[in-house]
């Protein structure tokens, strides 16, 4: 596999990691998603890098 692609491949992986620990053990409710700006604006960077490493694979 091409070191590039694997780069992307890791980028996904620790933006996916990322969101997971900004619940830590706690349940993902919508509420504490929608009612924490910092939260919903941490979250939707990581989706963006997520798109953009997918876009280039």
């Amino acid at each position: 596999m091409d070191d590039l692609i694997k780069k992307h491949l890791q980028d996904i992986l620790t933006a996916v990691e990322e969101i997971e620990s900004f619940f830590g053990h706690k349940p993902k409710l919508f509420e504490d998603f929608y009612s924490n700006l910092c939260l919903r604006r941490a979250i939707e960077r990581n989706i963006e890098i997520i798109g953009e490493a997918m876009n280039r694979i």
